[in-house]
């Protein structure tokens, strides 16, 4: 089982000392050449602040950003679910997780970087800022990564989870074999999709769980069955989607 989850926007400063980004240590290491052109654009296009600030859609009391951009070969890296906070990462509480479960989120779970296009839970990385939708001069993010993000994800076997947003699965599908995630409620009139801030916390807790179960599941009807004994309401809906009732 493998489970692909989307980044956040918000960052965890610092990271382990005297460490810096190093791409060798990265997972996908057929997406480096990919990774090295987009640091550069990156890091080009935050030379001049009021630029980078428009096409990343920063606020001036985000200007930090535009910093981070500038130093990322320089500075301190983390493993990837311990940099990225917000809701779903909150939910995760990746830092509180057990060795044991954290051995296994960083063999299962894949964050999906508009940066860095595929890392691994546990691969090292800096805090950035850049975005599904932010404008890269010369380099539109679903031209760049498509193609490589879709043949490293079809290269994956057994079960695939996906728990990214539908922003994500536009820079690069997970195939047909794979199950999307979709977090919905339900009140009288039948299924609704949840808003936004009870799709990112459902799927947060629902991924800690996993994590702590540690079960790799080799079907969907196994992920299904574990769901229903562990106080999850998960359902199929429909080929290649199922849904978590919250």
């Amino acid at each position: 089982m493998r489970i692909l989850l989307p980044p956040s926007e918000t960052k965890r400063d610092g990271g382990a000392e005297d460490s810096a980004l190093d791409l060798s240590a990265l997972g996908f290491a057929r997406l480096n050449p990919l990774r090295r052109t987009m640091l550069a654009a990156v890091r080009s296009l935050c030379s001049n602040r009021a630029t980078a600030a428009a096409a990343l859609r920063l606020s001036r009391t985000q200007y930090f950003e535009v910093e981070r951009n500038r130093a990322l070969w320089r500075s301190p890296v983390l493993p990837a679910m311990d940099r990225y906070t917000g809701v779903l990462y909150d939910a995760l509480d990746a830092a509180s997780l057990g060795a044991q479960a954290r051995d296994f989120a960083r063999e299962r779970v894949i964050i999906h970087s508009a940066l860095f296009g595929l890392v691994r839970a546990g691969d090292p990385i800096p805090a950035y800022r850049l975005s599904h939708d932010s404008r890269v001069p010369r380099r539109p993010l679903g031209t760049h990564w498509k193609s490589a993000i879709e043949r490293e994800l079809g290269g994956l076997s057994g079960l695939v989870l996906d728990l990214r947003s539908e922003a994500y699965v536009g820079l690069g599908p997970a195939g047909p074999a794979s199950q999307f995630l979709r977090v919905v409620t339900r009140d009288a009139d039948g299924f609704h999709r949840a808003l936004n801030h009870f799709n990112k916390k459902g799927k947060g807790e629902f991924l800690r769980a996993l994590l702590l179960a540690g079960i790799d599941h080799v079907s969907v009807e196994s992920l299904l069955t574990w769901a229903d004994g562990s106080g999850f309401r998960l359902e199929r809906s429909g080929a290649g989607e199922i849904q978590l009732v919250v």
